[in-house]
């Protein structure tokens, strides 16, 4: 039987969600995790990657359950896991599907926040961007909304990534301010590697006026990722939420 599984995870000691050969990931935690819990070797397929201190609230990973033993209690397993893992990794819930559903091919949109800091504050210095001084929000939303009318994303892309193809169907974008904190909402079908933090490093330099909406526009048809502006910090970047049909 095949199983999703919806867990938050922050980000800070993890080298993202893939699993790597030579540093410590989410995936490889969980792994073991509901490997010692099922008594059995059990592979994990995530919703795809996450990058180096990018934090999650809702990911969605799936796994086919061999060992039968927990299929009536599920509460059981969640609890069994979130004992077995760091405090840092939290499994909220683990439902059947069908048995060809896959939590990376099936999701239809995902969804992300950047959230800055404008001042400082040691509660949140994992969770956000520190940036210091004033940002033109309003200039920035209109920078927003032209990323709607653009379908390829290259300038926007790591360099050297191994993606088929950079078009991406971006169907949301918007800036807010709460307190001290500017949180961005981009939501897409997909999203290339390094594309929001890429996309939060440019506007910000739309926000303290160092490049105009034209220049925006350019950057973006250039479809030269040289010409963007530098990526922000991963640790103000979270995945929160993943849509399936």
């Amino acid at each position: 039987m095949r199983y999703f599984i919806r867990l938050s995870y922050l980000g800070t000691k993890y080298h993202g969600w893939q699993y790597q050969p030579n540093a410590m990931s989410v995936q490889e935690k969980l792994e073991t995790a509901l490997s010692t819990a099922l008594q059995t070797k059990t592979n994990i397929i995530g919703a795809g990657r996450t990058d180096t201190g990018v934090h999650a609230k809702n990911y969605i990973a799936h796994f086919d359950m061999v060992n039968p033993s927990f299929e009536n209690d599920i509460p059981l397993l969640v609890y069994k896991l979130n004992s077995l893992l760091p405090n840092d990794i939290a499994i909220h819930e683990i439902y059947k599907v069908d048995k060809d559903a896959h939590a990376r091919f099936d999701a239809t949109k995902r969804t992300y926040n950047y959230i800055i800091s404008t001042a400082k504050d040691p509660f949140n210095s994992n969770t956000s961007w520190l940036r210091l001084g004033n940002l033109d929000i309003e200039k920035m939303n209109k920078a927003s909304e032209l990323l709607l009318g653009y379908s390829d994303f290259t300038s926007f892309a790591k360099l050297h990534a191994d993606a088929k193809t950079n078009i991406c169907d971006i169907m949301k974008a918007r800036w807010k301010k709460e307190g001290n904190l500017i949180i961005f909402e981009i939501s897409a079908d997909r999203f290339l590697r390094n594309m929001v933090r890429a996309i939060v490093g440019t506007m910000i330099d739309i926000g303290r006026g160092k490049l105009s909406l034209k220049d925006f526009e350019t950057i973006i048809e250039s479809k030269n990722r040289n010409n963007a502006g530098v990526s922000a910090a991963a640790e103000g970047l979270f995945l929160v939420k993943i849509d399936y049909p």
